[in-house]
């Protein structure tokens, strides 16, 4: 679904804002990230992920999602080509032999295109490949990920199960209108990656473009809680979403507005939370 809670894309030259995009991929590895793991759950239980699955993970980021495939016994190997302060961060998770620690069996980060992570000549195919960075919340949001699904088509076996996720509809989703300070901030700017709703067939297009074949699909209760508004605040700006307001403005005052949209969202105990539904596609290679 990297970045972000959406599938991140390259910042145009000389546009980038000026933020510690370290200090981010750990701010979405420690706090957001796991915001998705009831969707990461529900799709490895629906499809009895475990020994014997070889999962393909497109957009991996941070690798959490593949740290819980791994711990369920399966072959994974993520890569991603977006971020390559959250693909350090997958390394530390899944590649602790750089650390000192001990890596997972059959683990393998690839910081490329789906096709440098092919298996080795004589190896199996992959037999599930997972997108989990979700559309359906920016306009754009799923450019490229249909060609990003068909190139990995040939290292699947036939058959294959291929998962996309995506926000479910805007009136289930609270984050949703806090995710329109940042159009509402970077209207200056004319970006075309404003918010929009979410459509019902967004999954299913993409599939269809990617020359895969539907074949089932789920629901899934994500809420965002957070301890406190400042981090919930370091939560949303992980995902990358804020940074063309940032751009238009300051992050002086993103953070202020960003804060203000939270505060409906806040408890009396301080913490922020906010229901969400997130929806899975099943779809199958060719």
């Amino acid at each position: 679904m990297t970045p972000t809670l959406v599938r991140q894309q390259l910042p145009r030259a000389g546009a980038a804002p000026r933020v510690d995009r370290c200090a981010r991929a750990r701010d979405w590895a420690e706090i957001q990230e796991r915001m998705l793991v009831p969707l990461f759950e529900a799709v490895h239980r629906r499809l009895d992920v475990g020994t014997g699955t070889r999962l393909l993970g497109l957009g991996c980021g941070s690798g959490l999602a593949l740290l819980m495939a791994a711990s369920r016994g399966a072959a994974v190997t993520g890569v991603d080509a977006s971020s390559p302060e959250r693909m350090a961060l997958a390394r530390e998770r899944l590649l602790p032999e750089t650390w000192g620690g001990r890596a997972r069996t059959g683990a393998r980060i690839v910081d490329g295109a789906p096709e440098d992570a092919a298996r080795a000549p004589g190896d199996p195919l992959y037999n599930l490949v997972t997108a989990f960075e979700p559309i359906g919340c920016l306009a754009g949001d799923s450019e490229g990920l249909g060609e990003l699904l068909a190139s990995a088509t040939p290292l699947a076996e036939r058959g294959t199960p291929v998962v996309l996720a995506g926000w479910g509809p805007p009136e289930r989703c609270a984050t949703s209108a806090v995710l329109r300070v940042a159009t509402k901030l970077a209207d200056p700017l004319r970006s075309a990656r404003s918010w929009r709703p979410a459509l019902r067939d967004d999954l299913e297009e993409v599939a269809q473009r990617a020359g895969l074949r539907p074949d089932g699909s789920g629901r899934v209760a994500c809420p965002f809680g957070y301890a406190n508004v400042e981090t919930a605040v370091r939560g949303l700006l992980s995902t990358g979403l804020f940074d063309a307001a940032i751009r238009a403005t300051d992050q002086a005052q993103v953070d202020k507005e960003l804060t203000e949209a939270l505060h409906p969202h806040r408890r009396r105990d301080g913490t922020v939370w906010m229901p969400n539904v997130f929806r899975y596609l099943i779809a199958r290679t060719p």
